[in-house]
């Protein structure tokens, strides 16, 4: 998982910038986070990228689902699935009719739930000669829902 951090795991903080990001907390903590793009990358926090990342066009590209965490204490308890429908929400509201998002292997069931389908699996390159493997995965809004 150190070796994750960085390359696919970091702080993005172009999210947070565009209002795209959302935190639930208790008591103070921070338990869980997570947010959706109009931007480019997929995955990947400041250090990963070195250009300006570019706004997508919602007529003809899907928009983000990013960096989703939940805490370990407070995983399985409807965190995740929250702040999903909050960043699905808000992406309908933009005018963005598909997703995509990249999925580590524990994060995959949730989004399945939600009627992501896979569309690739492979290993994200991390340092050290590792990888990380992971599922992109998409779906396709319906505008009459």
């Amino acid at each position: 998982m150190e070796a994750a951090l960085g390359p696919v795991f970091g702080v993005d903080r172009q999210l947070i910038a565009d209002g795209t990001y959302f935190i639930a907390e208790h008591a103070g903590q921070i338990v869980g986070c997570g947010g959706w793009s109009r931007r480019r990358s997929v995955f990947g926090g400041d250090r990963a990228r070195a250009a300006e990342d570019a706004v997508l066009d919602p007529a003809h590209d899907p928009a983000r689902i990013r960096a989703f965490f939940v805490h370990p204490d407070w995983a399985r308890r409807g965190i995740g699935r929250s702040i999903l429908s909050a960043c699905e929400a808000a992406i309908c509201a933009a005018g963005f009719r598909d997703a995509v998002l990249v999925a580590t292997l524990a994060g995959e069931p949730l989004y399945a739930s939600f009627g992501y389908s896979v569309a690739e699996r492979y290993e994200a390159p991390l340092s050290a000669s590792l990888t990380l493997p992971v599922v992109r995965m998409v779906k396709r809004f319906d505008p009459n829902e």
